[in-house]
């Protein structure tokens, strides 16, 4: 993982909180402080998600919204759970913003996004 800085999508378990976007470090530590403790990732064309690898064991809530932009992009995976971290993906699998038409799916399934 690099150290710069870039646009990423976070969404939280929680449907009382809003779906936003941030400027994240590319960095380990910030990264699993997002996502609550140790990472896994789910790959798929020019994004990515980070996910709390320990999502299961921990019984963290299912992150229905998270789901459903997975599923919305092709990937059916059961459970997501606990807060989702998009970000772009770059040459050689590096870190990237988020593209623009995750961020209009986004928009169009959930509604304006907070900053």
């Amino acid at each position: 993982m690099d150290t710069r800085t870039y646009t990423a999508l976070v969404i939280p378990v929680s449907n009382a909180e809003p779906i936003r976007l941030e400027q994240v470090d590319a960095d380990l530590k910030a990264l699993e402080a997002l996502v609550g403790g140790p990472l896994e990732s789910v790959i798929r064309g020019d994004w990515h998600v980070y996910l709390n690898a320990e999502s299961v064991t921990r019984l963290l809530p299912v992150n229905f919204r998270a789901g459903q932009l997975m599923h919305e992009c092709g990937l059916d995976l059961d459970g997501i759970r606990g807060t989702a971290v998009f970000l772009g993906r770059g040459e050689h699998g590096t870190e990237a913003d988020l593209p623009e038409h995750l961020e209009r799916l986004v928009e169009e399934l959930f509604g304006a996004l907070a900053a």
